[in-house]
């Protein structure tokens, strides 16, 4: 079963338990991953296009969650950080800290990175090898501090 599948079953259940939140949430993802389907002129996406659509409409929530708590607007808060929550059920099981840094010291090795000129290298390349199953503002700061410190 794709993602899209799921997300389509999904759906259907939501409104049959007539689960509003979770019907709107999952109606405007189903759009967001049907518009960048018709972009790439594809009839559907395939998993890992799919995971982007959701990565970015999580980020955007994040943000979201983040301007509303300065304007002091907690109704708003709550409502965003549910519906992140119902887009977070669909990302892969993230990898534990310990491994994260680990693949930091590998993809380091590999690469041959020697300071912060070549963040932008190590951060693709685990970007590449985690495949979707970390956050990149966790591996943004792990990387910052292997690269400035030399070592955990």
């Amino acid at each position: 079963m794709t993602l899209e599948e799921k997300l389509l079953g999904d759906f259907k259940e939501a409104l049959k338990s007539r689960d509003q939140l979770k019907v709107s949430t999952l109606s405007f993802l189903r759009a967001q991953v049907s518009y960048a389907a018709l972009e790439k002129k594809k009839n559907s996406l395939d998993d890992a296009e799919c995971l982007a659509v959701i990565k970015k409409l999580i980020k955007q929530h994040q943000d979201s969650i983040e301007q509303f708590k300065l304007g002091g607007r907690v109704d708003l808060v709550e409502k965003e950080t549910k519906e992140l929550d119902i887009l977070k059920q669909y990302l892969p099981a993230e990898l534990p800290v310990d491994a994260v840094k680990k693949l930091i010291d590998e993809v380091i090795a590999a690469t041959g990175a020697a300071g912060m000129k070549d963040m932008g290298k190590v951060m693709k390349e685990v970007a590449v090898r985690a495949a979707g199953q970390v956050d990149s503002r966790t591996v943004s700061d792990l990387v910052k501090e292997r690269l400035t410190r030399g070592s955990w």
